[in-house]
């Protein structure tokens, strides 16, 4: 039995990896105890694993997450990119203390068990790692070096994963997502929401706000891929990072306007009507600063994949969660 710890799994991502858990399991891993950690999680949400409800600021939790000694511990919790920016101390305590306190968590049970306690953690970091000036593409020999503090709690914390592996306490991966699109529910404070949100809303029947140009390049992957990353992640061979323990993972880069062709490919000329165009200065500033192509031969190297076109992403949405959008 592989005892399986996922932090955030309330969330849509969290969801996601939880389904295909359930439905596919592991490779290699006979059965599954799965435990899901969030501060509250949605009405779908199956009633089989169990659930643990608190806070990530509270150093005490961690350490009752920790004492379960997982095998395999999933870090998807954070606080998003918009929230991260407003509200400086917030960010800090959620997105890279409480990263430290677990793995210091962690740390206390390998010394507890004399060494033989070392899980697997598979964190979720973010492109916001890296910052402009960007090359066309950015390649896997690109420097970190973000410009909000989102990306800067996100490149901590993968440096600490890459240290507490180094030193044996755990063996650790952390995945820079692609931005995930199209996230199904509620819009969410995330400066990059919009980009799901032009494509949602519309697809619903409802009008939506695109507040940056349609110039504006970025790179995106699905939930189901996503859910697709962690899963590999989690039985990937970790001696063939060689070291380098963060992946930029594969993902399809495109234009809003690419996006919005898309929808006219897949919805028609109707959805396309109900986008407005709404300047925010605030979001586009933000956006300046994000990357929007990438290379990343390592991660498909290692075997990561995601979609090929953004239709495929419009007609996953469709085929997963239209029916859910208001959860």
């Amino acid at each position: 039995m592989t005892r399986v710890l996922i932090i955030g799994g309330g969330g849509m991502v969290g969801q996601k990896l939880l389904a295909k858990l359930l439905t596919d399991g592991l490779p290699g891993h006979a059965a599954l105890d799965i435990t899901l950690f969030d501060v509250g999680f949605p009405p779908t949400c199956p009633e089989g694993p169990a659930r643990i409800t608190g806070t990530l600021t509270d150093p005490a939790t961690i350490t009752q997450l920790a004492g379960l000694r997982p095998d395999l511990i999933y870090h998807l919790a954070a606080i998003v990119s918009g929230e991260a920016e407003t509200d400086f101390d917030k960010g800090w305590s959620v997105n890279m203390m409480a990263m430290w306190h677990l793995l210091e968590a962690v740390r206390a049970q390998h010394v507890a068990s004399d060494g033989a306690y070392v899980p697997r953690v598979v964190f979720t970091s973010s492109i916001a790692v890296f910052g402009a000036p960007f090359p066309p593409q950015i390649d896997d020999e690109f420097l970190s070096s973000p410009q909000t503090s989102y990306g800067a709690q996100k490149a901590i914390s993968e440096l600490m994963l890459q240290d507490f592996s180094r030193k044996g306490f755990l063996d650790g991966i952390s995945l820079r997502l692609p931005t995930i699109c199209v996230r199904p529910g509620k819009p969410n404070l995330a400066a990059s929401s919009f980009f799901s949100g032009i494509i949602r809303e519309p697809l619903n029947g409802q009008e939506a706000i695109l507040p940056v140009s349609d110039t504006v390049r970025h790179w995106h992957a699905s939930p189901r891929a996503a859910a697709g990353f962690l899963t590999h992640a989690a039985t990937l061979d970790t001696s063939r990072l060689e070291g380098r323990r963060a992946l930029s993972l594969p993902g399809f880069s495109c234009t809003v306007a690419e996006q919005i062709e898309a929808l006219r490919r897949v919805a028609g000329q109707d959805a396309v009507d109900r986008i407005k165009y709404i300047p925010d200065d605030a979001i586009m500033k933000i956006v300046a600063g994000w990357p929007r192509d990438f290379d990343p031969a390592r991660a498909i190297g290692l075997g990561f994949h995601a979609e090929d076109t953004f239709d495929q992403i419009v007609e996953t949405y469709i085929a997963e969660d239209l029916s859910n959008t208001s959860g």
